[in-house]
């Protein structure tokens, strides 16, 4: 699936999510166990606060033999070229490559609450996600997490909240409000002990996991590596 490609879909009553997308049947797929060793939609470079060049990130998922990826670095969509290069390297020597994703996260406002929305398979040209790829947050009304999913949505792509239990209002709050603003899903699976070697934290990874699924919504996953390794934090 070629990366940043801009995906057609049919608009659909809030908050149900953009069917016609082609990542929707691999996040309906999501298990505990998918992360680390074959998905990762949470992971960042040089490019933002990682520590990983995005030739390195891309080495470490060709090594680990990853199915999907997806950079997100903080307002930035700048590793995704060098990535595309690096992964056409290895398919043109004969390897397995995963199937890049465009990525971004976005800090918001929701319910008064600075969090972080995860933008996943977007057309990274389109005009309405210009002001978020500037580096930093935007300011104003731009901020709020509706017009965050919107301009996700206008470029094509599924607008998920990022580790839901890492802010100040409770996990059930925040991701009830995220779908009547029409979020497309939330990361499910996330190691919020930040341990070495990636792990889901037990209990509430599987109350957001239930939670999401009452509400018709996604789950992903990812390590948010920020470190030398994809296999952790």
């Amino acid at each position: 699936m070629p990366a940043g490609a801009a995906f057609a879909w049919s608009r659909r009553p809030l908050p149900v999510a953009p069917d016609g997308h082609p990542l929707v049947p691999v996040l309906q797929g999501v298990q505990p166990s998918c992360c680390p060793g074959r998905l990762n939609f949470h992971c960042h470079t040089t490019c933002s606060d990682g520590s990983l060049r995005p030739e390195w990130l891309a080495d470490q998922a060709v090594d680990r033999g990853l199915e999907h990826l997806a950079v997100t670095d903080h307002h930035s969509t700048a590793a995704l070229e060098p990535l595309q290069r690096r992964l056409a390297q290895y398919r043109e020597r004969g390897r397995t490559v995963p199937n890049l994703w465009s990525g971004v996260e976005i800090s918001c406002l929701l319910e008064g609450c600075l969090v972080h929305v995860l933008g996943l398979g977007f057309d990274p040209g389109h005009a309405a996600l210009a002001p978020y790829l500037e580096g930093s947050a935007v300011v104003g009304p731009a901020l709020r997490a509706g017009a965050v999913r919107r301009a996700i949505h206008a470029a094509g792509g599924l607008a998920l909240l990022a580790h839901p239990a890492r802010y100040r209002l409770p996990h059930h709050l925040l991701i009830s409000a995220a779908a009547d603003l029409g979020f497309d899903g939330a990361e499910a699976y996330y190691d919020y002990e930040q341990r070495e070697s990636w792990r889901p934290s037990p209990l509430v990874c599987d109350a957001i996991a239930a939670q999401l699924d009452r509400l018709g919504l996604l789950t992903s996953c990812g390590t948010d590596t920020h470190g030398l390794g994809l296999g952790g934090r």
